[in-house]
């Protein structure tokens, strides 16, 4: 498959996302659907752009999330221009919105890899729960830290 087909087809699956995340924005009945939709087509631009970044020649040794990740900081950085603004727009997304599509995302990719999966049958929940034990242990430590260092506790 070439760059350009792997890219269409990340955009298109950005956009599916964009438009379920800013459904799912609205669940809660705080947020209209148009500032979702616009909130959310900052972040698909954000995520796109990482995208076309990441197929670079150059830049194609680091994951598509660095980059990704890299374009939203720069992007998010006090005396940027525009960030006023793109802060006020996502500011309306909230994060159970955008977690909703990435998990439908995985666990269909995990459908396409049964077989696999039954390869690790049981092996697959102890490393599962340790990872999450220690991702929830070190975030919370991390948390902790932070909050002390400000002040807030």
């Amino acid at each position: 498959m070439s760059r350009s087909e792997k890219l269409t087809q990340f955009v298109i699956v950005v956009c599916i996302s964009a438009i379920l995340t800013a459904i799912g924005n609205i669940m809660d009945g705080k947020h209209v659907f148009s500032d979702s939709l616009l909130g959310v087509a900052i972040l698909a631009g954000i995520a796109t752009i990482g995208a076309v970044i990441s197929s670079l020649p150059y830049a194609n040794k680091f994951p598509m999330v660095f980059w990704v990740s890299l374009v939203g900081v720069l992007i998010s950085l006090p005396g940027m221009p525009g960030q006023p603004w793109v802060i006020e727009k996502t500011s309306h997304i909230t994060f159970l919105a955008t977690t909703t599509p990435v998990l439908a995302y995985a666990g269909l990719s995990l459908g396409k890899d049964l077989g696999a999966f039954r390869r690790l049958s049981w092996r697959i929940i102890p490393v599962a729960l340790a990872v999450t034990a220690g991702t929830f242990v070190c975030a919370t430590a991390l948390a902790q830290i932070v909050l002390h260092l400000e002040g807030l506790i």
